[in-house]
This record gives structure tokens, C-alpha cells and sequence, in this order.
């Protein structure tokens, strides 16, 4: 009994010892955590991927990423007591010693994978030292990692073709696909390629590499692993003859969620691949248009989860300034905001649908803005005003709901505003696109009016989503404002798209010096934006949201699903034609403004009918605004007129320049100089 203290003494101590070494001296696992940083869709497509610091294309894969029958045939080849042995395989390692011995040298060997996983994270010169090392390290794996982790660390690192490393590097690579479905041909060209990577290389060494699978498919058959028809059939699959490029879709999005978490070594986005790639190449095709190096950045963002399906941030990564974000840059809005100026006017009972509004010539101070055709259109509705995107109204009903107060209800829904030139204060510039935004916050602020005007954060990660909301309207404004965009004129040649079937309310937007084109809409449960210019914000004339970005996001439209179901607010589309309050009939009292002259235009050549007698016809001349009565000059001669009425008629005696003036009950002028032809 004695003897056998010792013995136990000594063992314990072993044990310690063992216990002490793998405590102080694990295995270095950083070639298995520096993989290479990747970005996938919604379903685990991937998106785009990034070279690791040392320039390897190094994906982290899974036992779940890879086709099973891959990983059988792995097994069954490399190391068929896999499940069972604890990292060295002691059969493997008698039969390799005993060939050793027998014959003079190695016959074959006997690395598991778990002894392979331990020198793919530790190179080191062959030997029998470092098989030594090699045993140990794969024992202290199978004490630390499961077994499939253990497979996920050989998925991860084992080499393939020049400075492509892992299963799912390799196939994206050779045959431009994940490996969750493979051939049985793929799959014993990936085992046999770890084995002679450059030696075997298939585009490079095709004939090698197909003897290389032919050895991999016999020994399988000789293992009854997979019968003779298989083996021969897979034996004629072709190999690849070219390296193919790694999937790069959204690469500036990518490239901002990286950024972000540069810890994370796969990045699961909300995007849909497919629609992603349909959307870059019909953005790629329109920019051909475009001979002035403009760029397009759009996104597309299902609204009931805010989850942002489809993200361009340029459609030329690598052209001039193309690794910009453009859908993250900030530029003037235009008149995308005078949807939310209205929607607010309505809550608050300043203005309704069919409240008339005077799109007549207005100081505000030093300032005299023009609509964006330079003319004016007398009194017309706010529901026409928004659709014409009119501009002295949408600065009226500014002024009155006060400009500071519509930028806060902006900036506590989420959106950025920045203010030009070092500017500390909002003005009624804001409505005309006086302040800087992106594209990102102007379709988060576009998704509010598709739920019942509450504004939610965006979502770029499949993560869980920010529940947190805040109203910008409320859902009666949201609808009525919706319903006014959505019958709204079509851009140019969109008549005919398949985007005719759904109804899109939207608004375009042009910033001052035809800098940026805008697009906003909303149908069946999306939202798209679209932005055209270029990245340096020099001018483009000519160009204009109605024109240039429009017709893009109608096309987009076209690519999306239809989602089920409708904005829930309260009115229906017939509310546009309600019957408005008499306090709410006119936004503003005529008495308060003064009398603007209609007809004839200011500088207008007038060509009058001719009577009978060969002389020119009667001239109408007709007023809005001002204190009635209106008195009527023409030439300095006073004209009769109704006083009830703000117009009058007078007969010229013949072709030639007449004056008109016109006088409101308050003394007001206004004046016209003409041609009669």
C-alpha cells in the first residue's frame, strides 16, 4: 500500500502542474478573434466585408454557416474519430508511429482537427516538437471550447487560395456563394485545398487541384463515405477558373456601422440584399445620365418598424469623392419641409385643406422672396398652394406658427438642423430649405406621416427596436397631408410605370442654386428618399427635384413590396374637401393686405380680340386683395367700376403701352404697365 502513495503523490502533482501550465499558458487565440470584419442583410447575406490588419480575407464561419454534408466529408477524411476522441486520437497517433517505424518515414499522419485548429492559430516550422506543442494545445482546446467551436476555429482559419483563409472566404471567392450549399464536387475541393493551398490553387494548378479532389472522392468511397456514382459525378464538376470578387453592396452603410462597432466581427444590418442590389444597379444605370460627375444616394425604409431595407449613400464608391456618405451629408432641404409647416398649421387651427391662402409679392424685412416659376397666383387654396410647393404661402403660415418653434418640434423628433454661416438663430429661410439636414433625418421625418405623424428613429442593425416615439403631428394632419401629396401631379413619363399602381404621396425639393434635388414619398407602408447633386455642393442648373430626383424614386418604388394596410388616421381622403369654418375660410383679411393686380401681368404684351369694326376688344382688369372698393386708373383716367367687385373692364382706342393702376378704400397702390397688341 505504501508504494502506491508516492505514486498518487507524484500524480496529483502532474496533474497540478498540467492544470498550472494551461492556467498561465493558453492557447493564443488572436488569429481566430482579428477575422475579418463583415456587414450581412437581414437573412445573413453578406453585404461587404473587410481585409483583417495583416491584408487576409478571414470570415468568421460556423458549424450553422456551412453545408452538413461538407462537414461530413471534412470529418470523415480528416479525422473520422473526431466526435470522440479528446483532441489527439490515440488509434491515429499508434498506427502513424508504427508506419513510422516500419517503413523509415512518416506514411501518414495523425493530426486531428482539433491538433490542425491549434496550428492554424499558432504557425510554427514542422517537427516533431512542434507535433509535441500541437498535442498539448489541442488538449487545452478541448478542455476550454466545444466541439463545435473547435470546428468553427478550422472553418475560420484553414487556408485556401493566396490571402483567402476560411470555408466561407473560400467559397464567396471560388464559386461566389455562401457555403451553406454545396456540391458534393465543392465540398472535396474545399478538403482537399488546406492540405497544398498554393499547389493546388484551381485557377492557377487546375490539373492539381482536380487530382487533389479525386483523392479526396476516393478515399471517401474506400471509406464507404460515398458510393462510386456520386464520387464519379462529383469527380466532372467543373472548377473555377477565376477568383471572384467578395459581395460589395452598401458600401458606405458598411463602412458607418464598422466604424461604429469595430469590436463586432459580423454586423447583422435590416437591409434585403436582393432589393439592395436591384437599387444600386438602377442607380448606377440613371447616373449615366449625368455627364457633370453628380451623384445619387436614396434610402428605402419599411415604416411599421422603421427598418431601412435599402441604403445608397453614392452610386460610385470609388469615384471622385464616392467613399462620401451622401445620405448622411448635410445640404439645404429645399421646400421638403413645407409638408410638416402645413401639418402643423392644421393641428394648431390656423389653416385647413381649402383655406385660402394669397400667393402674392411680400417683404419680410429686407427680404422679398419669388415662388420658383417667378410668378404669382392670386388666392388659392393650402391644399394647392403645398401641391404647387408655392413659397410665399408656406412662409405666411411660417411666420405665424414662428420659426423657432417649428424647428423645435423638429429637433425633439430626432432631426438635426444646421444653421448656415454661424448663424445662432432659425429664420423664416427654414421654409425654403434655409437650414442644413441629411437625407436620413428627412426620410425619418417622411415615415411619421405614414404613422399617424410619429416620428421614431431609424434602424440599421437587426437588433431590437427603439420603441421610443415622438408626435411631429398629429394622426388627423398626418392623413390630410398625405392625402393632399398623393394627388398631387405625376413627374414627367411616370404615368406609364408599374408605380401607377400604387398611390405615392411625395414632395420634391430644389435648394437654392439647383445644389440639391430632393424626393420624399410615402406609399403602402415605405418610405423613400432620394437626393441628387454633387458631393462638393457646387451648383448644377438646370436640375430640379421635380426632374432630376422624382422619377428615380418613383422607380424605387416600383422594386418594393406592397405592404398591407394604410396610414390610421381618422379622416378619409374626402376630408381634402370638407367644409372649411368661416373663421378658417381665408388665412388672411383682405383689409390687411394691399390690393395686388391679377390681369393684366406687370410688362405682359396683352393680344386683345378684335370687334367687328376692326378695333381691339374690351380689357379686363381684375384685382385681389386690398380694402374695398378698388378705383381703377388706366393712363391717369379714372375707370367705372362695381365697388363689390375687384375688377373692372376698359376699352382701349387702339395698340400701345397703357398704365393701370389700381387703389384700395386704404390708399394702397399697385401698378401694371402693358402692351396691347
Amino acid at each position: 500500500m505504501r508504494p502506491r502513495k508516492p505514486f498518487l503523490v507524484g500524480a496529483a502533482t502532474g496533474v497540478l502542474l498540467l492544470l498550472g501550465l494551461d492556467l498561465f499558458f493558453p492557447p493564443d487565440m488572436s488569429r481566430y478573434e482579428e477575422a475579418s470584419q463583415a456587414v450581412t442583410d437581414a437573412g445573413g447575406q453578406l453585404l461587404r466585408a473587410f481585409t483583417t490588419t495583416d491584408g487576409m480575407w478571414r470570415l468568421r464561419t460556423d458549424v450553422q454557416d456551412v453545408d452538413p454534408r461538407y462537414l461530413d466529408l471534412l470529418i470523415a477524411y480528416e479525422d473520422k474519430r473526431f466526435w470522440r476522441h479528446p483532441g489527439v486520437d490515440p488509434l491515429a497517433l499508434a498506427r502513424a508511429l508504427g508506419q513510422w517505424v516500419s517503413s523509415g518515414h512518416v506514411v501518414s499522419g495523425a493530426s486531428t482537427l482539433t491538433m490542425q485548429a491549434a496550428r492554424l492559430l499558432e504557425p510554427r516550422q514542422r517537427g516533431i516538437g512542434a507535433k509535441f506543442v500541437e498535442m498539448l494545445r489541442a488538449l487545452q482546446l478541448e478542455r476550454r471550447y466545444s466541439k463545435r467551436e473547435i470546428l468553427g476555429i478550422y472553418l475560420t482559419l484553414a487556408p485556401f487560395i493566396g490571402n483567402v483563409e476560411g470555408v466561407q472566404a473560400a467559397t464567396l471567392s471560388l464559386f461566389g456563394k455562401s457555403p451553406s450549399q454545396l456540391t458534393v464536387g465543392e465540398s472535396a475541393l474545399l478538403v482537399a485545398l488546406p492540405q497544398s493551398p498554393a499547389a493546388r490553387h484551381p485557377v492557377n494548378h487546375p490539373e492539381a487541384a482536380r487530382a487533389g479532389r479525386g483523392e479526396v472522392l476516393k478515399r471517401l468511397v474506400e471509406r464507404d463515405r460515398l458510393d462510386s456514382q456520386t464520387a464519379n459525378e462529383a469527380g466532372e464538376e467543373g472548377l473555377p477558373t477565376a477568383r471572384m470578387p467578395f459581395p460589395f453592396l452598401a458600401p458606405h452603410l458598411a463602412q458607418g456601422l464598422i466604424e461604429r462597432d469595430k469590436s463586432s466581427k459580423r454586423l447583422v444590418s435590416i437591409l434585403d440584399a436582393k432589393l439592395q442590389a436591384s437599387a444600386e444597379s438602377l442607380i448606377k444605370r440613371e447616373a449615366e445620365w449625368y455627364n457633370d460627375q453628380a451623384s445619387i444616394a436614396a434610402i428605402a425604409v419599411r415604416i411599421k418598424d422603421r427598418a431601412v431595407r435599402m441604403y445608397v449613400g453614392g452610386h460610385d464608391f470609388f469615384g471622385p469623392q464616392g467613399q462620401v456618405d451622401l445620405a448622411k451629408a448635410t445640404r439645404s432641404p429645399g421646400s421638403t419641409l413645407k409638408p410638416f409647416i402645413y401639418g402643423m398649421a392644421f393641428d394648431e387651427l390656423m389653416a385647413m385643406p381649402q383655406t385660402r391662402i394669397q400667393d402674392l409679392p411680400k417683404r419680410f424685412g429686407d427680404w422679398a422672396p419669388k415662388n420658383f416659376d417667378r410668378d404669382y397666383h392670386g388666392r388659392v387654396t393650402v391644399q394647392a398652394a403645398l401641391q404647387q410647393s408655392l413659397n410665399l404661402p408656406a412662409l405666411a403660415v411660417l411666420e405665424r406658427l414662428g420659426p423657432e418653434r417649428f424647428a423645435a418640434q423638429l429637433r425633439t423628433a430626432g432631426a438635426t438642423l444646421q444653421l448656415p454661416g454661424g448663424r445662432t438663430s432659425i429664420g423664416l429661410p427654414l421654409a425654403l430649405g434655409g437650414v442644413g439636414m441629411t437625407l436620413r433625418d428627412l426620410v425619418m421625418l417622411y415615415a411619421a406621416l405614414g404613422d399617424e405623424g410619429k416620428a421614431k428613429p431609424l434602424r440599421y442593425l437587426a437588433d431590437a427596436a427603439d420603441e421610443r416615439s415622438f408626435p411631429v403631428m398629429s394622426p388627423d394632419a398626418a392623413w390630410t397631408i398625405l392625402g393632399i401629396l398623393g394627388d398631387g401631379p405625376r413627374p414627367d413619363g411616370i404615368a406609364d410605370t408599374g408605380s401607377l399602381s400604387r398611390r405615392i404621396s411625395y414632395k420634391t425639393g430644389t435648394s437654392y442654386g439647383f445644389r440639391d434635388a430632393w424626393a420624399v414619398g410615402v406609399s403602402n407602408g415605405y418610405v423613400v428618399g432620394v437626393w441628387v447633386g454633387r458631393a462638393d455642393g457646387t451648383p448644377r442648373p438646370g436640375f430640379y427635384g421635380r426632374q432630376a430626383a422624382a422619377p428615380i424614386m418613383f422607380k424605387l418604388f416600383d422594386q418594393l413590396p406592397q405592404e398591407s394596410g394604410a396610414p390610421s388616421g381618422l379622416l378619409k381622403e374626402a376630408s381634402l374637401r370638407y367644409e372649411t369654418p368661416l373663421a378658417l375660410a381665408r388665412f388672411e383679411d383682405d383689409d390687411d393686405l394691399k390690393p395686388h393686380i391679377l390681369y393684366p401681368p406687370d410688362s405682359s404684351l396683352i393680344e386683345l380680340a378684335r370687334q367687328k369694326s376692326g378695333g381691339l376688344g374690351a380689357l379686363t382688369l381684375r384685382a385681389e386683395g386690398g380694402a374695398l372698393p378698388l378705383r381703377w386708373l388706366v393712363n391717369g383716367m379714372p375707370i367705372a367700376s362695381d365697388e363689390r367687385l375687384s375688377e373692372a373692364s376698359w376699352q382701349p382706342d387702339g395698340e400701345g403701352f397703357v398704365h393701370v393702376v389700381v387703389i384700395d378704400a386704404k390708399d394702397r397702390i399697385d401698378t401694371a404697365s402693358v402692351r396691347l397688341k
